[in-house]
């Protein structure tokens, strides 16, 4: 598990600075240049996403069953996670009604994969992974909605036929995803 708390520490961390530390932030970038920033954070990020990755890995599946998910908990999963990969693509594809509507899909997106995980993984390694991207997902919404309202930021540009695309490769991702990717990288078989 500390290595999964190190990871999660690391890779949340760095995506919390604009949370918790803003100016400094633009003082660091204003120092270094946007590049040099950007590689910096773009390798801590890179370091604790392997560190959460390798970490869950060990500690999965150890420790006491924390509370024992519902029968129905892994259909409510698989539901919540479509939405998620839609919000996911939707964060990537600039233009469609939903990044409008929404301003910051990437977020609500994980804030929705994690609390869906949660539902039917109830291990504390568990708690620890979608709990931290929970509550982190959750505390940064909260924040970059309050710096856009107070900065009065514009909702983002529609285009024409991006509501489509969106939709399209999102579901696409899902099911390529829940179908085979997950069972290979995690062990875990969602639609099997």
């Amino acid at each position: 598990m500390t290595i999964l708390a190190l990871g999660l520490l690391l890779f949340l961390g760095v995506h919390s600075i604009r949370i918790v530390a803003d100016p400094w932030r633009e003082a660091q970038i204003a120092r270094l240049g946007r590049n040099v920033w950007r590689g910096g954070f773009s390798l801590l990020s890179a370091v604790g996403f392997g560190l959460i990755i390798w970490g869950f890995a060990l500690a999965r599946g150890q420790g006491p069953q924390l509370w024992l998910p519902q029968p129905w908990a892994h259909h409510i999963t698989i539901l919540l996670t479509l939405p998620a990969f839609v919000l996911l693509v939707a964060a990537d594809l600039r233009g469609s009604r939903l990044r409008a509507a929404v301003r910051h899909p990437m977020l609500l997106g994980v804030l929705l994969w994690a609390l869906a995980h949660l539902a039917s993984n109830g291990k504390p390694a568990d708690l620890l992974l979608f709990g931290g991207f929970l509550a982190w997902a959750a505390v940064d919404l909260w924040s970059v909605r309050r710096r856009d309202r107070l900065a009065g930021t514009p909702p983002p540009e529609v285009k024409p036929g991006r509501d489509f695309r969106v939709l399209l490769v999102g579901v696409a991702a899902w099911l390529v995803f829940g179908l085979w990717l997950h069972g290979w990288l995690i062990g875990v078989r969602p639609f099997g």
